[in-house]
């Protein structure tokens, strides 16, 4: 029998490396659940340790920085990761916003799957809108949200620039643009969940789909609320 050969750099994670892997992303998905249910305030390590299903101290062992390094990975990896997977899929080729109407096609339908996003991820919401605003008020953490966000910032200026390169959309900044947009989506999510709050149910809107509304924020971004010229 030939002598195995040593594990190449290349090869993929051993089972070491793979069980490392699943404990930490359990241990992330249970704070998610944990933050999600109760705030940060209301979270412990003890109950976030409970539903991973491990004990504290290993909890500890991954995360020292107990209930705020949980917080801050789960903010820069789950909730920021899966915001840059939307921008990423919603404009696979920024060159192709060539016209008028395929911008406005490509970010109505942006618009639309950040919202199916937030829908399907409660937690990653609540995370993003509930408590991560107030935690910015402690300047270190407020350095921390900044900059990363800053990053999806830019993530979405970018096909904002290449559709006003082309001429597809008005020539202005590119950045308060995206601010403006995100701002919009953020906007119409926080009035639809504290719909919710208040009413127990689903929110009362107009907009019954995030297509509906998607199309809505889309219209007012895009065209504006000017009636047209008689």
């Amino acid at each position: 029998m030939p002598a195995s050969s040593p594990a190449s750099p290349l090869d993929p994670p051993g089972r070491r490396d793979r069980e490392r892997l699943a404990r930490r992303r359990a241990m992330l998905d249970a704070a998610l659940a944990v933050f999600g249910d109760k705030g940060f305030d209301g979270a412990t390590v003890d109950e976030i340790a409970e539903r991973a299903e491990f004990g504290k101290g290993t909890l500890y062992n991954y995360f020292p920085g107990g209930k705020d390094e949980l917080y801050l990975t789960l903010f820069e990896e789950v909730v920021l990761g899966g915001l840059h997977g939307v921008i990423e899929r919603a404009f696979p080729d920024p060159a192709t916003l060539t016209t008028p109407r395929a911008a406005r096609t490509a970010f109505c339908g942006f618009i639309e799957d950040l919202l199916v996003h937030f829908s399907d991820h409660r937690g990653q919401f609540l995370l993003f809108m509930k408590d991560g605003h107030r935690m910015q008020l402690d300047p270190e953490r407020a350095a921390f949200f900044v900059t990363r966000f800053d990053r999806v910032i830019e993530a979405v200026a970018a096909p904002i620039e290449a559709a006003m390169e082309s001429g597809a959309l008005r020539r202005l900044p590119a950045r308060p643009v995206a601010h403006l947009l995100m701002g919009n989506v953020r906007g119409h999510l926080m009035a639809s969940h504290e719909d919710a709050c208040a009413t127990g149910l689903a929110p009362a809107s107009p907009f019954q789909t995030p297509a509906a509304a998607a199309s809505f924020i889309t219209t007012v971004l895009f065209d504006g609320l000017l009636a047209d010229p008689a």
